[in-house]
Protein backbone atom coordinates (compact mmCIF):
# COMPACT_ATOMS: atom_id res chain seq x y z
CA UNK A 1 0.00 0.00 0.00
CA UNK A 2 1.51 3.35 -1.24
CA UNK A 3 0.31 7.15 -1.55
CA UNK A 4 -1.10 6.99 -4.14
CA UNK A 5 -2.58 3.55 -4.73
CA UNK A 6 -6.14 2.48 -5.85
CA UNK A 7 -7.16 -0.42 -3.77
CA UNK A 8 -10.42 -1.88 -4.28
CA UNK A 9 -11.53 1.88 -5.29
CA UNK A 10 -10.02 2.92 -2.45
CA UNK A 11 -7.46 5.89 -3.36
CA UNK A 12 -4.86 6.16 -0.53
CA UNK A 13 -4.03 10.14 0.08
CA UNK A 14 -2.12 10.28 3.21
CA UNK A 15 1.74 8.20 3.38
CA UNK A 16 1.01 4.87 4.99
CA UNK A 17 2.76 4.10 8.46
CA UNK A 18 2.67 1.36 10.60
CA UNK A 19 2.79 4.08 14.07
CA UNK A 20 0.64 2.35 16.36
CA UNK A 21 -0.43 -0.19 13.77
CA UNK A 22 0.43 -3.37 15.28
CA UNK A 23 0.73 -5.67 12.59
CA UNK A 24 -0.94 -3.39 10.12
CA UNK A 25 -0.19 -0.41 8.06
CA UNK A 26 -2.36 2.26 8.25
CA UNK A 27 -3.64 5.65 5.86
CA UNK A 28 -6.47 7.90 5.10
CA UNK A 29 -8.11 7.41 1.38
CA UNK A 30 -10.85 8.92 -0.46
CA UNK A 31 -13.74 6.21 -2.52
CA UNK A 32 -16.59 8.35 -3.83
CA UNK A 33 -16.27 11.36 -2.93
CA UNK A 34 -15.83 10.29 1.16
CA UNK A 35 -12.70 10.20 3.61
CA UNK A 36 -12.08 6.64 5.34
CA UNK A 37 -9.40 5.13 7.15
CA UNK A 38 -7.92 2.30 5.89
CA UNK A 39 -5.69 -0.49 7.34
CA UNK A 40 -3.50 -2.88 5.58
CA UNK A 41 -2.87 -6.31 7.34
CA UNK A 42 0.94 -7.66 7.38
CA UNK A 43 -0.41 -11.10 7.74
CA UNK A 44 -1.71 -13.40 7.29
CA UNK A 45 -1.43 -13.77 3.77
CA UNK A 46 -3.01 -15.85 0.84
CA UNK A 47 -0.87 -17.81 -0.82
CA UNK A 48 -0.57 -16.51 -4.41
CA UNK A 49 -1.47 -19.20 -7.66
CA UNK A 50 2.15 -19.42 -8.94
CA UNK A 51 3.50 -19.67 -5.28
CA UNK A 52 6.32 -21.87 -5.12
CA UNK A 53 5.65 -23.26 -2.07
CA UNK A 54 4.98 -26.81 -0.79
CA UNK A 55 1.08 -27.74 -0.60
CA UNK A 56 1.23 -28.72 2.63
CA UNK A 57 2.42 -25.15 3.29
CA UNK A 58 -0.10 -23.46 1.02
CA UNK A 59 -2.74 -25.53 2.93
CA UNK A 60 -2.38 -24.27 6.06
CA UNK A 61 -1.67 -21.00 5.32
CA UNK A 62 -5.11 -21.34 3.87
CA UNK A 63 -6.60 -22.52 7.13
CA UNK A 64 -5.02 -19.59 9.05
CA UNK A 65 -6.38 -17.04 6.14
CA UNK A 66 -10.12 -19.38 6.07
CA UNK A 67 -10.04 -18.65 10.15
CA UNK A 68 -8.90 -14.43 9.74
CA UNK A 69 -11.46 -14.13 7.46
CA UNK A 70 -14.58 -15.93 9.45
CA UNK A 71 -13.78 -14.16 12.67
CA UNK A 72 -13.42 -10.44 10.96
CA UNK A 73 -17.05 -11.25 9.10
CA UNK A 74 -18.56 -12.59 11.92
CA UNK A 75 -17.71 -9.91 14.18
CA UNK A 76 -18.86 -7.79 11.30
CA UNK A 77 -21.88 -9.50 11.25
CA UNK A 78 -22.67 -9.02 14.89
CA UNK A 79 -22.09 -5.88 15.29
CA UNK A 80 -24.72 -3.65 13.28
CA UNK A 81 -24.57 0.13 13.48
CA UNK A 82 -28.45 0.07 12.98
CA UNK A 83 -28.53 -1.69 16.48
CA UNK A 84 -29.89 0.39 19.60
CA UNK A 85 -26.51 2.35 20.62
CA UNK A 86 -24.47 1.64 17.33
CA UNK A 87 -24.06 5.04 17.04
CA UNK A 88 -21.33 4.81 19.84
CA UNK A 89 -19.18 1.96 17.62
CA UNK A 90 -16.70 3.12 14.71
CA UNK A 91 -17.64 0.09 12.53
CA UNK A 92 -16.08 -1.51 9.23
CA UNK A 93 -17.28 -0.58 6.27
CA UNK A 94 -15.47 -2.94 3.97
CA UNK A 95 -13.42 -6.01 4.65
CA UNK A 96 -12.02 -7.78 1.49
CA UNK A 97 -8.69 -8.79 0.30
CA UNK A 98 -6.64 -7.80 -3.23
CA UNK A 99 -3.68 -10.36 -4.23
CA UNK A 100 -2.53 -11.84 -0.93
CA UNK A 101 -3.69 -8.74 1.30
CA UNK A 102 -6.43 -8.53 3.34
CA UNK A 103 -7.68 -4.57 3.83
CA UNK A 104 -10.37 -2.94 6.16
CA UNK A 105 -11.76 0.20 5.87
CA UNK A 106 -13.65 2.62 8.51
CA UNK A 107 -15.12 5.78 8.15
CA UNK A 108 -12.54 8.47 9.26
CA UNK A 109 -13.98 10.32 12.14
CA UNK A 110 -13.15 14.09 13.52
CA UNK A 111 -12.46 14.07 17.50
CA UNK A 112 -11.72 16.69 20.16
CA UNK A 113 -8.80 17.20 21.76
CA UNK A 114 -8.57 16.20 25.31
CA UNK A 115 -4.92 15.74 26.98
CA UNK A 116 -5.90 15.72 30.20
CA UNK A 117 -8.98 13.66 30.95
CA UNK A 118 -8.17 14.00 35.09
CA UNK A 119 -8.56 17.43 34.46
CA UNK A 120 -12.68 17.60 33.88
CA UNK A 121 -15.44 18.56 36.50
CA UNK A 122 -16.70 15.21 38.26
CA UNK A 123 -19.95 15.28 36.32
CA UNK A 124 -17.92 15.71 32.58
CA UNK A 125 -16.08 12.53 33.91
CA UNK A 126 -19.24 10.64 34.54
CA UNK A 127 -20.70 11.52 31.02
CA UNK A 128 -17.67 10.78 29.47
CA UNK A 129 -16.89 7.23 31.30
CA UNK A 130 -20.93 6.24 30.69
CA UNK A 131 -20.34 6.63 26.84
CA UNK A 132 -17.60 4.52 27.21
CA UNK A 133 -19.05 1.92 29.41
CA UNK A 134 -22.67 1.57 26.69
CA UNK A 135 -20.06 1.30 23.82
CA UNK A 136 -18.64 -1.66 25.49
CA UNK A 137 -21.98 -2.66 26.54
CA UNK A 138 -23.05 -3.09 23.25
CA UNK A 139 -20.27 -5.68 22.79
CA UNK A 140 -21.23 -7.44 25.71
CA UNK A 141 -24.80 -7.95 25.20
CA UNK A 142 -24.08 -10.37 22.31
CA UNK A 143 -21.05 -12.02 23.88
CA UNK A 144 -18.58 -10.27 21.89
CA UNK A 145 -14.87 -9.55 23.69
CA UNK A 146 -13.26 -6.39 22.29
CA UNK A 147 -9.77 -7.77 22.78
CA UNK A 148 -7.60 -4.87 22.83
CA UNK A 149 -9.44 -2.23 24.90
CA UNK A 150 -7.69 0.79 25.43
CA UNK A 151 -7.62 4.69 25.57
CA UNK A 152 -5.83 4.75 22.08
CA UNK A 153 -8.94 2.55 20.85
CA UNK A 154 -11.45 5.14 22.13
CA UNK A 155 -12.32 8.48 20.07
CA UNK A 156 -13.40 11.58 21.98
CA UNK A 157 -15.94 13.85 20.66
CA UNK A 158 -17.22 17.17 21.30
CA UNK A 159 -19.51 18.61 19.71
CA UNK A 160 -19.39 22.46 21.05
CA UNK A 161 -16.75 24.40 23.25
CA UNK A 162 -19.50 24.03 26.01
CA UNK A 163 -20.99 20.30 25.74
CA UNK A 164 -19.72 17.13 26.75
CA UNK A 165 -16.78 14.86 25.70
CA UNK A 166 -17.98 11.59 24.51
CA UNK A 167 -16.71 8.10 23.77
CA UNK A 168 -16.71 5.82 20.57
CA UNK A 169 -14.95 2.43 20.21
CA UNK A 170 -13.01 1.77 17.64
CA UNK A 171 -10.64 -1.09 16.67
CA UNK A 172 -12.67 -4.63 16.77
CA UNK A 173 -9.48 -6.41 14.54
CA UNK A 174 -9.35 -8.53 17.68
CA UNK A 175 -12.81 -9.10 19.08
CA UNK A 176 -13.86 -12.53 19.49
CA UNK A 177 -16.90 -14.11 20.97
CA UNK A 178 -16.48 -14.71 24.31
CA UNK A 179 -14.86 -18.15 25.46
CA UNK A 180 -13.99 -18.61 22.03
CA UNK A 181 -10.43 -16.33 21.58
CA UNK A 182 -8.01 -17.02 18.51
CA UNK A 183 -4.33 -18.92 19.37
CA UNK A 184 -2.32 -17.85 21.73
CA UNK A 185 -0.24 -17.33 19.26
CA UNK A 186 -2.29 -14.85 16.85
CA UNK A 187 -4.56 -13.27 19.91
CA UNK A 188 -4.77 -9.90 20.48
CA UNK A 189 -4.21 -7.23 22.76
CA UNK A 190 -2.13 -4.79 25.01
CA UNK A 191 0.11 -5.81 28.01
CA UNK A 192 -0.78 -2.76 29.47
CA UNK A 193 -4.28 -3.00 29.92
CA UNK A 194 -4.42 -7.14 29.56
CA UNK A 195 -6.31 -9.36 32.04
CA UNK A 196 -4.50 -11.71 34.49
CA UNK A 197 -6.17 -14.78 32.10
CA UNK A 198 -5.46 -13.57 29.15
CA UNK A 199 -1.89 -12.50 30.22
CA UNK A 200 -1.47 -16.39 31.11
CA UNK A 201 -3.29 -17.46 28.18
CA UNK A 202 -0.55 -15.71 25.74
CA UNK A 203 2.07 -17.36 27.69
CA UNK A 204 0.00 -20.72 27.00
CA UNK A 205 -0.25 -21.66 30.82
CA UNK A 206 -1.80 -24.72 30.67
CA UNK A 207 -4.44 -23.99 33.50
CA UNK A 208 -5.96 -21.25 31.25
CA UNK A 209 -8.39 -22.51 28.86
CA UNK A 210 -9.66 -20.25 25.85
CA UNK A 211 -13.14 -20.37 27.98
CA UNK A 212 -11.73 -18.73 30.36
CA UNK A 213 -11.36 -15.87 28.67
CA UNK A 214 -14.57 -14.17 28.65
CA UNK A 215 -16.04 -10.26 28.55
CA UNK A 216 -14.66 -10.10 32.00
CA UNK A 217 -11.17 -9.70 30.32
CA UNK A 218 -12.53 -6.38 28.92
CA UNK A 219 -13.79 -5.61 32.49
CA UNK A 220 -10.29 -5.79 34.05
CA UNK A 221 -9.15 -3.19 30.83
CA UNK A 222 -12.33 -0.94 31.96
CA UNK A 223 -11.33 -0.54 35.25
CA UNK A 224 -7.79 0.23 34.44
CA UNK A 225 -9.20 2.83 31.80
CA UNK A 226 -11.26 4.50 34.39
CA UNK A 227 -8.73 4.75 36.70
CA UNK A 228 -6.49 6.41 34.05
CA UNK A 229 -9.67 8.78 32.85
CA UNK A 230 -10.10 10.01 36.74
CA UNK A 231 -6.14 10.67 37.48
CA UNK A 232 -4.26 10.71 34.25
CA UNK A 233 -2.18 7.58 35.70
CA UNK A 234 -2.61 4.13 35.89
CA UNK A 235 -2.31 1.97 39.00
CA UNK A 236 0.91 1.39 40.75
CA UNK A 237 2.73 -1.98 41.34
CA UNK A 238 6.08 -3.38 42.74
CA UNK A 239 8.99 -2.49 39.78
CA UNK A 240 9.62 -6.21 39.87
CA UNK A 241 6.42 -6.71 37.12
CA UNK A 242 5.92 -5.64 33.71
CA UNK A 243 2.14 -5.22 34.31
CA UNK A 244 -0.70 -4.84 36.26
CA UNK A 245 -1.84 -7.99 34.72
CA UNK A 246 1.13 -9.81 36.38
CA UNK A 247 1.53 -7.79 39.24
CA UNK A 248 -2.56 -9.03 40.47
CA UNK A 249 -1.72 -12.61 39.08
CA UNK A 250 1.12 -12.79 42.11
CA UNK A 251 -1.43 -11.55 44.18
CA UNK A 252 -0.43 -8.30 44.72
CA UNK A 253 -2.97 -5.68 45.43
CA UNK A 254 -2.47 -2.64 42.87
CA UNK A 255 -1.50 0.89 44.86
CA UNK A 256 -4.47 3.12 44.13
CA UNK A 257 -4.80 6.93 43.99
CA UNK A 258 -5.82 8.10 47.60
CA UNK A 259 -8.27 11.11 46.26
CA UNK A 260 -10.19 8.01 44.62
CA UNK A 261 -14.31 8.23 46.32
CA UNK A 262 -14.99 5.85 48.54
CA UNK A 263 -17.27 3.92 46.14
CA UNK A 264 -14.45 4.29 42.99
CA UNK A 265 -11.99 2.44 45.08
CA UNK A 266 -14.05 -0.40 45.39
CA UNK A 267 -15.37 -0.50 41.69
CA UNK A 268 -11.88 -0.29 40.43
CA UNK A 269 -10.78 -2.66 43.05
CA UNK A 270 -13.55 -5.56 41.96
CA UNK A 271 -12.90 -4.60 37.95
CA UNK A 272 -9.34 -5.49 38.50
CA UNK A 273 -9.63 -9.00 40.72
CA UNK A 274 -7.85 -11.98 39.57
CA UNK A 275 -10.36 -14.52 38.82
CA UNK A 276 -13.25 -13.24 35.95
CA UNK A 277 -16.01 -13.99 37.71
CA UNK A 278 -15.36 -11.77 40.89
CA UNK A 279 -15.47 -8.72 38.42
CA UNK A 280 -18.57 -7.10 38.05
CA UNK A 281 -20.61 -7.27 34.58
CA UNK A 282 -20.90 -4.27 32.07
CA UNK A 283 -24.16 -3.37 33.74
CA UNK A 284 -23.31 -3.49 37.30
CA UNK A 285 -20.15 -0.92 36.08
CA UNK A 286 -23.07 1.32 34.44
CA UNK A 287 -25.16 1.40 36.89
CA UNK A 288 -22.17 2.61 39.47
CA UNK A 289 -21.61 5.40 37.14
CA UNK A 290 -25.10 6.44 37.96
CA UNK A 291 -23.90 9.34 40.05
CA UNK A 292 -21.38 11.13 39.44
CA UNK A 293 -19.68 11.96 42.90
CA UNK A 294 -18.15 8.79 42.27
CA UNK A 295 -16.14 10.23 39.65
CA UNK A 296 -14.73 13.19 42.16
CA UNK A 297 -11.51 13.44 43.37
CA UNK A 298 -11.03 14.07 47.29
CA UNK A 299 -8.41 16.18 48.81
CA UNK A 300 -6.66 14.57 51.83
CA UNK A 301 -5.56 16.38 54.27
CA UNK A 302 -3.34 13.84 56.14
CA UNK A 303 0.62 13.40 54.00
CA UNK A 304 0.18 10.09 51.86
CA UNK A 305 2.59 7.15 54.30
CA UNK A 306 5.81 6.33 52.71
CA UNK A 307 5.37 3.29 49.88
CA UNK A 308 7.94 0.70 49.03
CA UNK A 309 9.01 1.60 44.99
CA UNK A 310 6.40 0.97 42.89
CA UNK A 311 6.07 1.59 38.63
CA UNK A 312 3.34 2.59 36.98
CA UNK A 313 3.29 1.22 33.40
CA UNK A 314 2.81 4.56 32.15
CA UNK A 315 6.45 5.62 33.12
CA UNK A 316 7.94 2.37 33.37
CA UNK A 317 11.30 1.59 32.56
CA UNK A 318 12.26 0.08 28.90
CA UNK A 319 11.70 -3.36 31.24
CA UNK A 320 7.69 -2.88 30.76
CA UNK A 321 8.50 -4.19 27.12
CA UNK A 322 9.25 -7.43 28.00
CA UNK A 323 8.21 -10.05 26.02
CA UNK A 324 5.04 -12.74 26.72
CA UNK A 325 7.11 -15.64 27.98
CA UNK A 326 5.90 -19.11 25.78
CA UNK A 327 5.48 -22.73 27.23
CA UNK A 328 8.04 -24.96 26.44
CA UNK A 329 8.34 -26.87 23.21
CA UNK A 330 5.87 -24.48 22.25
CA UNK A 331 5.69 -23.38 18.07
CA UNK A 332 7.55 -20.54 17.19
CA UNK A 333 5.09 -18.04 15.44
CA UNK A 334 3.87 -14.42 15.62
CA UNK A 335 1.83 -13.39 18.42
CA UNK A 336 -0.19 -10.22 17.73
CA UNK A 337 0.03 -8.87 21.23
CA UNK A 338 1.20 -5.31 21.79
CA UNK A 339 4.08 -4.10 23.60
CA UNK A 340 3.70 -0.21 23.43
CA UNK A 341 3.79 0.04 27.05
CA UNK A 342 4.59 3.67 27.16
CA UNK A 343 3.80 4.49 23.35
CA UNK A 344 1.79 7.23 22.62
CA UNK A 345 -1.13 6.42 20.82
CA UNK A 346 -0.24 7.88 16.90
CA UNK A 347 -2.49 10.25 15.24
CA UNK A 348 -5.07 8.17 12.46
CA UNK A 349 -3.84 5.31 14.00
CA UNK A 350 -7.17 5.51 16.07
CA UNK A 351 -9.35 5.91 12.89
CA UNK A 352 -8.86 9.80 13.35
CA UNK A 353 -7.40 12.69 12.87
CA UNK A 354 -5.83 12.84 16.18
CA UNK A 355 -4.77 11.12 19.47
CA UNK A 356 -8.13 9.80 21.32
CA UNK A 357 -6.73 10.41 24.67
CA UNK A 358 -2.95 10.92 25.23
CA UNK A 359 -0.52 9.39 27.47
CA UNK A 360 0.75 11.96 30.21
CA UNK A 361 3.74 13.94 30.54
CA UNK A 362 7.41 11.78 30.44
CA UNK A 363 5.58 9.19 28.32
CA UNK A 364 8.01 7.61 25.85
CA UNK A 365 7.44 7.18 22.32
CA UNK A 366 7.09 3.15 20.92
CA UNK A 367 5.86 1.50 18.38
CA UNK A 368 3.01 -1.13 18.55
CA UNK A 369 3.90 -4.00 17.17
CA UNK A 370 3.54 -7.65 17.19
CA UNK A 371 6.39 -9.53 19.01
CA UNK A 372 7.18 -13.41 18.79
CA UNK A 373 6.36 -15.44 21.79
CA UNK A 374 9.55 -17.78 21.40
CA UNK A 375 11.72 -14.20 22.26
Amino acid sequence: MKLGDVINGYRIVSEPTNNSGGNCLWAFAERGGKQFFIKCFLEPKRPRADSTASETSKRLRLEECQEFENRHYEIMKLLRPDAAGGGNLVLAKDFFCEGSTYYKATERIETSTLDKPQSLDPRKKQVLLRTLVLSLKQLHDIDVVHGDLKPGNVLVQRRSANAFYTAKLIDFDDSYLAGQPPDPSLIGGDVRFGAPEWRRYIQQDDSVQPRFLTTAVDIFALGLMTYYYLTGDLPRFPERFDSPADAVNAGVTLNLDGRLSSGMRQLVTSMTARAPGARPTIADVLDQLGNQDICALIRRTRPAAARPATRSPKTAGSKSGSKAEPAAGSKSRASRVHKNLEGKQADGATGSDRTAVKPGPGAKTSSRVRINLEA
